[in-house]
């Protein structure tokens, strides 16, 4: 196991970077806690593979350092640093039984054949497999082929980190859970520093310690699922994570008051000096309608879907997203919004601004 640290770490795939635009890997500053499991989110082409491939090793990065222990393994190939990774589509050995391709990683290490009959039992089961042990990997279909590449990145006890680039894209939803539930105990049980490459919040949120939210190859937030939720530090962030996302309104700001489309609500706190582009971000489920409160509204439409209602408005021209219990009474007429003061987050140029207490 190892903490992961990222030193001025960045990376172009153009032969001469003449600006910062032309980075797929924005300057990275981090370090990674040895022993937690950590979910890289984002949208595609966010920079995402790219920083797991250089963590792997399979790309040397453009500029800066990656250390694992504090040990500088920059220039260090694959087999040295000791990791497992699975890749998005399965690699698996065709001519190979399941059995021996979970295996192979521990009989490469020349463990003894008990260790290796005891472990391959246990990840055969661990991956719902141990029935289909002694066939040919030959003629499985995509998402049991899969389930042998996670089986054998799981088998070794002893790696650095275990390394995941969208693993449970072609696996279908049922055995998502119950993988994803492996995973997680996996983690518990041997503490081993896990880092999981996906687009799926649903899968981040249920998998990870920390989520680490990138954009535009940048890292925006790091946190754990309650933080991002509750206080975005990026606009992105806000978006991304939530269905729906969180209401984003352009607004001025006036200490504790925000000035928004000719009304005005109260913050929970103070701001000054903000420059730029001026907006509040509120989630949906801290937003509440009125027939008499709050700011104007017109409801567009309103969806059940079984353990909520979502309302669809409108704010002078912009979208809004209200969430209603699914008792809750709802009606067109009700067109006044108010919003929970404790949080309403206020951003700058899109990040978060931290504000004074009231």
């Amino acid at each position: 196991m190892a903490k992961i640290t990222l030193d001025n770490l960045a990376h172009s795939y153009l032969p001469n970077p003449g600006s910062e635009d032309d980075f797929a890997l924005k300057e990275l500053n981090h370090d990674w806690a040895d022993g937690e499991a950590y979910a890289l989110l984002g949208s595609s082409g966010c920079g995402k593979s790219t920083l797991l491939n250089i963590i792997s090793g399979l790309l040397r990065p453009s500029q800066g350092r990656i250390l694992f222990n504090d040990r500088d393994v920059t220039d260090a190939p694959t087999a040295e640093r000791n990791i497992a990774q699975v890749f998005q589509f399965p690699v698996v050995y065709d001519t190979m039984t399941v059995r021996d391709n979970l295996a192979f990683p521990l009989r490469n290490r020349g463990r003894d054949e008990a260790y290796v009959s005891e472990r391959v039992q246990e990840i055969g089961a661990m991956i719902g497999m141990e029935h289909m042990l002694d066939r040919k990997a030959r003629g499985l279909t995509a998402d049991a082929k899969q389930k042998i590449s996670l089986g054998r990145g799981m088998v070794r006890k002893d790696v650095n980190a275990l390394l995941f680039d969208e693993p449970l894209t072609v696996i279908d939803p049922h055995m998502k859970w119950e993988l994803r539930t492996q995973l997680k105990k996996l983690h518990n049980d041997f503490g081993h520093t896990m880092i999981y490459v996906t687009h799926d919040q649903t899968e981040a949120l249920t998998f990870a310690d920390k989520v680490v939210v990138m954009y535009d190859g940048r890292v925006v937030q790091i946190g754990t699922p309650e933080e991002l939720f509750q206080t975005p530090e990026h606009t992105f962030v806000g978006y991304f994570i939530g269905s729906p996302g969180m209401n984003v309104l352009p607004a001025r700001i006036d200490g504790q008051t925000a000035h928004i489309e000719g009304s005005q609500i109260t913050l929970g706190r103070a701001y000054k000096n903000l420059d730029g582009k001026v907006e509040i971000g509120v989630r949906p489920e801290f937003a509440r309608l009125s027939q008499t409160e709050g700011l104007p509204v017109n409801i567009v439409r309103i969806e059940d879907v079984g353990r909520h209602k979502i309302i669809r408005a409108e704010l002078s021209g912009h979208e809004i997203n209200v969430i209603a219990d699914e008792d809750e009474y709802v009606s067109t007429d009700m067109n006044r919004v108010s919003f929970d003061t404790n949080y309403v987050n206020v951003y700058a140029n899109d990040w978060r601004a931290a504000g004074e207490a009231a």
